[in-house]
């Protein structure tokens, strides 16, 4: 086992934890997530799949935002229920424009960078980005956006060779799926 491998499976590991305080909405899913998005980071850059390694980068700063908003929007509700927010159509309007434009402009770019799945790697990204500020504010149809995402993410992996990566994102489908579910029943509006 070489040192990248060692890093995927240690992404696997924590990743596996993340999905699991997620979808119970526990603060500490945030703290995971910034060791998870270290470690997909530098494996995403070996493969030079820029728009992943980015996106993992931003996962660590985004990790901060959403334990703050979290811990004050865990306050509003009594303990063990999950704080929800209205989707506001605006906010749903702005990330379909962003999605799109933003999914050309990376592809472009990571193109221009060498990335071999250039549109793959920056549809994904795009979509991610969105999915975890949703996440942020705690909007239900986060996990919509994650079952696309992570299908995407899953088949770049693939692509690249990254099968304990794949494995952690077919994880994450299946997460985003029942994290849909026990928040639909779980959840209470703030």
């Amino acid at each position: 086992m070489d040192i990248l491998q060692a890093i995927e499976i240690f992404a696997f590991v924590t990743g596996i934890a993340y999905i699991v305080l997620e979808i119970l909405q526990k603060d500490a899913m945030w703290v995971v997530g910034i060791l998870t998005g270290a470690a997909c980071a530098y494996s995403f850059a070996v493969q030079r799949s820029w728009g992943m390694m980015g996106l993992n980068l931003y996962y660590i700063v985004i990790s901060v935002i959403g334990l703050v908003q979290w811990r004050k929007d865990g306050a509003q509700v009594k303990e063990g229920a999950i704080h929800l927010r209205a989707l506001p159509r605006k906010t749903a309007v702005w990330s379909a424009v962003g999605f799109v434009f933003g999914s050309l402009a990376l592809t472009g770019l990571f193109r221009a960078l060498g990335d071999g799945s250039s549109a793959l790697d920056a549809t994904a990204t795009v979509l991610s980005i969105f999915a975890t500020w949703w996440l942020t504010r705690s909007y239900i149809q986060q996990w919509m956006l994650w079952v696309v995402a992570n299908a995407l993410t899953t088949a770049l992996c693939l692509a690249n060779g990254q099968y304990w990566m794949a494995v952690l994102y077919v994880a994450y489908i299946v997460a985003a799926v029942y994290g849909y579910f026990h928040w639909k029943k779980k959840g209470v509006e703030i």
